[in-house]
């Protein structure tokens, strides 16, 4: 216990050797792709943010993984704490969720996040590998010649450069990564839609469409409770738009649409 220390990270994604055995508190969701990059490596335990929870409950699906390879694992209240942002959760996070192999060490629901990761020091380190997941993928949704084509990627770490002048349907929180300004995203993107996340905390879940804005690019997000979080063909097929950008907007995004609609609308504009 006195070895392990509480580490945090924008993003499960950026999880990796050095993290191996210590706690970590994620900006991340805390859905079953993000709860995979934490265990594989393993750490000791995990916190991540329950983004509004929503369909499903997407936002904390993942605490039930690792409970299965006993890694203890909780989410922090989106409304306490900025979503993708592991310093702001650490220092203003209060948790909302807790799995079995946390209960167990103390953790439980309206702790602070620091109280809970400094339990989860003393718990121990699984050594089993977390199961497979089928989650976090990218899928050509429509490929027409002289229209748009339109991807879905499970994360925002899937875009590609080539995705330029492609409408993107990503399932990933709009929260910016640690509050720092977007770099993701390729400038030439045609349109890209994420999860609001429940919103949370200062709007820290749709802060990305705000800057998209700024550089010009039609970004949207869906309600969290209208599609899952992690799932973009989910978000493709029954996301209802809950916030829409400026560039969005002149383009005909409105609150309340469904998605599919707005992108049909995104398509017959390209072509005329």
């Amino acid at each position: 216990m006195s070895a392990a220390r509480i580490l945090t990270v924008a993003s499960c994604s950026n999880v990796g050797a050095d993290h191996r055995a210590h706690v970590v508190v994620s900006g991340s969701y805390g859905g079953r792709y993000n709860a995979f990059n934490a265990a594989k490596w393993p750490v000791r335990a995990v916190i991540m943010n329950d983004a509004g929870v929503g369909k499903n409950n997407a936002g904390i699906v993942g605490l039930e993984l690792l409970d299965q390879i006993g890694l203890a694992g909780a989410t922090a209240d989106a409304r306490t704490c900025h979503i993708g942002d592991g310093d702001h959760t650490l220092a203003h996070g209060v948790i909302s969720y807790v799995n079995r192999a946390a209960a167990a060490l103390g953790c439980a629901p309206g702790q602070s996040v620091r109280d809970c990761a400094e339990r989860m020091r003393a718990a121990i380190v699984p050594t089993v590998a977390p199961p497979p997941i089928t989650e976090g993928a990218r899928f050509v949704m429509r490929d027409v010649p002289g229209e748009p084509m339109v991807v879905c990627a499970d994360s925002i770490g899937m875009l590609r450069p080539e995705d330029a002048d492609r409408i993107v349907v990503t399932a990933s929180h709009g929260a910016l990564s640690g509050g720092r300004p977007d770099n993701a995203v390729p400038l030439d993107i045609h349109a890209v839609f994420f999860s609001d996340a429940g919103v949370g905390m200062d709007g820290a879940g749709i802060a990305r469409l705000g800057d998209l804005e700024r550089k010009g690019i039609v970004a949207c997000a869906t309600s969290a409770d209208s599609a899952p979080i992690g799932d973009s063909r989910a978000l493709y097929h029954d996301g209802i738009l809950s916030h829409v950008n400026g560039a969005a907007s002149s383009r005909g995004g409105r609150v309340g649409a469904k998605l599919s609609d707005f992108i049909e609308e995104l398509i017959a504009t390209a072509k005329r």
